[in-house]
């Protein structure tokens, strides 16, 4: 009777599940595609937003840089007019060129010839004789204030690509001309090319992205996978037949694509898969599926098969219920299952595993408190849900007694407290994590399917201490700063991390008659005088401000985290703003405005060096000292 049933049963579960495979098939094949496709759009519009992004910053980056070429090549026309003592030999010129940060610098005469340059072989060049240079012809006749700016292009003396700025001289008839490598420029255009574009985007296994000419079927930029000599016309057939929904189309020799495309500005982003591929990951899925639905019969099958036998089941049910009121933490029950010798013993093993496990916890409970070590442990199973700890777990976690016992009562709230807690170690330390303000303990766990082991030992005195040292290694006694060394290790790192578009500023500042206030009031009030001045410095935004001492009455600071110099200026001017309206108590009733001068040297590249921002920095307060103190100057 039990085979007999087991087999009908068989038969039909067998069937329905024949059924279900075939449904399921024919969803798995329609979502599949649904979903490739979906990919493939979701692709071709982060391609056309990459276009359009670079695009747009190509043209800021060009009207940016245009301005400032502008800028210098009137600097120096500026400088050609009011200085008329000024040598034009080549070496002088290189000078001038170096002090404009200018890669090239050319003085053209009324009659076209440049007469001086800080190229020596162009010295002589008659503008006329090449369509490059005849454009700046233009200006010999042209108002005072007349300038041409050239695109980028090889020259005429060396086909060396170059992009130069002329502007009309005022003085007398001539051009000032200077030139730039388009170093940035040429980047830049490199990085909006469909090659470079695709490049940056990952694909699947035989997915291939490619942008078609519409008007002439020219592949314009491709990924790897594509042969373009080969697929040329089947690219462009196959992405133009394919619409935007998605389709399989043939290509040459029966190549079969499932391929998206998308057009924008007369050309087809499109993405392209091989049939066989997307079937791959049908066949993929549909066998999961259908094994999947085999074990569910064998399950089936055999939870059946188990019903016939009543009295195991009954049996198991009733160990069952024993262990999960042990698992629940309460390791009081006795497993008490009778019926055949098989059950019965069983029931002694649970039964002596359980009193076991309860002493083990107990003699190491008491072994660590005899030891008087700040030391825990703690214990617990995947399937048990008591978490077997010593007495001094939640003292050291800092657990509430509620909290606590109910941690201890469920292992997966406690497994999910404890790792959290492992997920952010204290920085430069390896396996120290911070429970609160004051403690700090190191957590060793011992993994394995069985069990989670897991040793807790209170640190705290040791990280305390270590902290304590390395702020006094990295601070100012005095006026609580960053010392010299450590400002520059954090400015260093500042200036690295920066990303393109953001500019910072070196300042160094120095208290004016700051020696008159240690002679008149003695050198304790010029203590307070100088932790008066730390005070506002330590006021600046930290988001914007890194200060230091960097010895007796001189400061630095770094302004970050801004868009260009005018953000710098704007900082600075906050900065003493907060100056003016502060004053140092130098004796009872005696209150002292707070002067101070600093120079200030900014950059926008994130290569340039530390060290000479810190100098041009020096100079630039050199300037500030030696013309006009109480106030602040840019390096030039």
């Amino acid at each position: 009777m039990q085979k007999t049933f087991i087999r009908h049963t068989l038969a039909i579960i067998t069937s329905a599940i024949l059924l279900i495979f075939f449904i399921n098939f024919l969803s798995t094949l329609h979502s599949l595609k649904a979903q490739q496709s979906s990919t493939f759009q979701t692709k071709s519009e982060q391609i056309v937003h990459t276009l359009e992004n670079n695009q747009a910053e190509l043209e800021i980056l060009k009207k940016s840089l245009d301005e400032d070429y502008l800028t210098r090549a009137k600097a120096a026309e500026y400088i050609f007019d009011r200085q008329e003592n000024i040598s034009l030999d080549v070496r002088e010129m290189q000078y001038l060129a170096n002090l404009l940060n200018v890669d090239e610098l050319h003085v053209i005469d009324g009659n076209g010839m440049i007469v001086s340059g800080s190229v020596s072989q162009y010295v002589g060049i008659d503008m006329a004789d090449h369509p490059q240079t005849s454009a700046f012809l233009s200006l010999l006749d042209a108002e005072d204030d007349a300038f041409l700016i050239q695109e980028p292009q090889p020259n005429a003396a060396e086909e060396k690509v170059m992009q130069y700025v002329g502007v009309a001289r005022k003085g007398i008839k001539g051009v000032v001309q200077v030139g730039f490598e388009p170093t940035r420029q040429m980047e830049a255009q490199s990085r909006n090319t469909y090659e470079y574009i695709f490049s940056q985007f990952p694909t699947d296994t035989g997915e291939e992205l490619y942008a078609v000419d519409i008007s002439t079927g020219e592949i314009l930029g491709h990924s790897d996978g594509i042969d373009e000599q080969e697929f040329t016309e089947e690219c462009y057939q196959i992405g133009y037949l394919s619409g935007h929904n998605g389709q399989i189309a043939q290509g040459r020799e029966g190549k079969a694509m499932y391929v998206y495309a998308q057009e924008y500005n007369g050309i087809l982003i499109c993405a392209a898969l091989p049939r066989e591929i997307l079937f791959q990951k049908l066949l993929k899925q549909v066998f999961n599926t259908l094994l999947y639905l085999l074990l569910i019969e064998a399950v089936v099958i055999l939870f059946l098969n188990y019903l016939v036998r009543r009295q195991v089941i009954d049996g198991i049910h009733r160990i069952m219920a024993n262990l999960s009121s042990i698992t629940n933490g309460n390791l009081d029950t006795t497993v008490t299952v009778g019926g055949n010798r098989e059950f019965e013993s069983l029931s002694r093993g649970i039964n002596r595993m359980v009193k076991s496990i309860t002493n083990s916890s107990d003699r190491i409970s008491a072994i660590i408190e005899i030891s008087g070590m700040p030391l825990a442990a703690f214990e617990y199973t995947p399937d048990m849900a008591h978490v077997f700890a010593t007495s001094g777990l939640k003292e050291l976690l800092c657990l509430p007694d509620q909290m606590a016992e109910r941690f201890y009562s469920n292992s997966v709230l406690f497994d999910r407290y404890i790792r959290e807690k492992m997920e952010h170690p204290l920085e430069g330390e390896q396996g120290i994590f911070q429970i609160s303000d004051s403690r700090y303990v190191r957590i060793h766990m011992s993994e394995s399917p069985e069990k989670h082991l897991g040793i807790v030992t209170d640190v705290s005195k040791d990280i305390l201490e270590k902290k304590q040292m390395q702020y006094e290694n990295t601070h100012d006694a005095l006026t609580k700063l960053c010392k010299f060394a450590h400002f520059k290790a954090l400015a260093s790192e500042t200036l690295q991390n920066m990303e393109e578009g953001e500019a910072c500023a070196i300042v160094m500042l120095d208290l004016d008659s700051f020696k008159s206030i240690n002679d008149t009031y003695g050198h304790d009030a010029g203590d307070k005088y100088l932790q008066s001045f730390s005070a506002v410095l330590k006021a600046m935004p930290k988001e914007h401000f890194l200060t230091a001492r960097r010895s007796g009455d001189e400061f630095c600071m770094m302004v970050f985290g801004c868009k260009s110099r005018e953000d710098v200026v704007q900082y600075l001017e906050m900065f003493y703003e907060t100056l003016r309206n502060a004053r140092a108590a130098l004796a009872p009733g005696t209150l002292k405005s707070i002067r101070a001068s600093s120079g200030f040297a900014w950059t926008g590249n994130p290569k340039e060096s530390l060290e000479e921002l810190l100098g041009h920095a020096d100079e630039a307060l050199y300037e500030v000292k030696r013309k006009e103190k109480g106030g602040f100057g840019e390096y030039q």
